[in-house]
């Protein structure tokens, strides 16, 4: 294992979590558990994991220009992950409220410039605080919930009948797969043979109503993957060796099978002073005295990065 790129990836995935929170805190609310979560599995993806192509420099995105018709056609925010080549990865990230920690992510990987983020959630801007295609970093629009990776497969099945040799990525979160679509993607992706997929599902446990398993248990939810036709992993999703080792192992045996990885996380992970809430979907803060403990907790982790300390 590369140690300085195990290294970098836990570099950036904090500095996600930190813009996150730093983003939080400016707009007084923001999915910041989301971000605690998926950090690590996102710095991953895109410092190791995913074929995009180079960009020269960190892209700044339009405004949004219209919705698509006849006469103005689809924009999309692909152009962040490169220009489509038949050899690169096509990266869908399915539930579209984790849009700000990947716009964090492509910020701190190089190819989103930071000035974006002064234009989240702004009428007329295409960060959008729910992503959608025309978002950085955002290839479609993935709609309600369980969504993505329907549209996933229909990119997937035509880029194999195509010939491609780029894959297609996805990017879950454990609430979502819940839904009958969920499902009914995975049976059609495991009977046409889509070994050009691979999904990553962020398993924190938590949704927007509460707990998960106080909501809709999908536990065992590896095995029910298998029995639908899947090929299952399933480990720590903040070990970033683990999840670097467990793609290469994914890359190295044959497969005629869609192939998960699912990842249970904390959401949490190094924000303790999460830990005093008891709901995590969205952060608000109650009062000025709240809102001031996070801001000096932030400023202390930043005084930490600063110097070189490590969470």
């Amino acid at each position: 294992m590369d140690e300085r790129l195990v290294s970098r990836i836990s570099y950036a995935a904090d500095g996600i979590r930190l813009r996150v929170l730093d983003h939080t805190l400016n707009r007084r609310g923001g999915y910041l558990s989301q971000a605690c979560s998926s950090a690590d599995i996102l710095a991953s993806l895109y410092l190791s994991i995913l074929k995009l192509d180079d960009l020269d420099h960190p892209l700044v995105p339009g405004p949004f220009s219209g919705v698509p018709s006849k006469d103005h056609p689809a924009v999309t925010g692909a152009s962040f992950n490169g220009n489509g080549r038949s050899d690169c990865d096509n990266f869908i990230l399915s539930p579209a409220q984790y849009a700000l920690p990947l716009y964090a992510t492509l910020v701190e990987t190089g190819r989103l410039d930071n000035v974006a983020m002064e234009n989240y959630n702004i009428d007329g801007s295409s960060v959008e605080q729910i992503g959608a295609e025309h978002s950085p970093g955002m290839e479609v629009t993935t709609g309600s919930l369980g969504q993505g990776i329907s549209q996933a497969a229909g990119i997937a099945f035509a880029r194999k009948r195509r010939g491609d040799s780029g894959r297609v990525i996805v990017f879950l979160s454990d609430g979502e797969c819940q839904s009958g679509e969920f499902w009914e993607a995975v049976q059609a992706m495991s009977f046409h043979k889509l070994n050009n997929m691979l999904m990553f599902i962020d398993i924190n446990g938590y949704q927007c109503d509460g707990i998960m398993t106080s909501v809709m248990n999908i536990e065992p939810f590896d095995e029910r993957i298998r029995a639908f036709g899947g090929r299952v992993f399933r480990i720590d999703g903040h070990d970033i060796p683990l999840i670097l080792s467990t793609y290469q192992k994914a890359c190295e045996e044959p497969t005629d099978k869609p192939t998960f990885i699912l990842c249970d996380t904390d959401v949490c992970r190094h924000m303790d002073i999460l830990r005093e809430r008891t709901k995590f979907h969205y952060v608000r803060f109650s009062s000025e005295e709240e809102w001031q403990r996070y801001r000096d907790y932030y400023d202390e982790k930043m005084k930490e990065r600063s110097a070189g300390w490590k969470f």
